[in-house]
């Protein structure tokens, strides 16, 4: 699918609130990224090479998640910073993918996005909860690349 089309089907802001919302429980950042063309490694070679270029590996507890999107192949990743991989590992985010994918085969793309929004949140907040002193460290809108 196109990339541009499947921006046409997505709810931005039904996405970007779900960010806010997970991320209003927790210290951990959550980021979307729509890669836009082909792509041309690996998807989770791909998202580690995005989740360094947005530096989401300096927030301060090394607790960000992204989740990376390349809609002409229908594929994606979920990659989590150091802090949170080692609470969760990679067996969870390998299973919010397959959920994900579940959506994507019926392109549902806005559930799926925020069906994992919603679980990543659960994880970050249940091992990083919101302090007084937190703050955004990374910006919630979509980002496409």
């Amino acid at each position: 699918m196109r990339t541009r089309e499947f921006l046409s089907k997505l709810e931005h802001d039904q996405i970007v609130e779900s960010i806010r919302e997970a991320e209003s429980k927790t210290s951990g950042e959550i980021r979307v990224v729509i890669q836009r063309g082909k792509l041309k490694s690996d998807p989770l070679l791909a998202a580690q090479k995005k989740f360094h270029r947005l530096d989401m590996h300096k927030t301060r507890e090394r607790n960000a998640v992204l989740i990376f999107v390349a809609p002409r192949v229908y594929q994606f990743a979920v990659v989590g910073d150091q802090a949170i991989h080692e609470k969760c590992g990679e067996q969870f985010w390998q299973s919010v993918v397959e959920r994900m994918r579940a959506h994507f085969q019926t392109e549902k793309f806005s559930h799926a996005l925020v069906e994992a929004i919603q679980e990543i949140g659960s994880v970050l907040a249940r091992h990083f909860p919101k302090s007084s002193t937190d703050k955004n460290e990374l910006p919630n809108e979509i980002a496409e690349d």
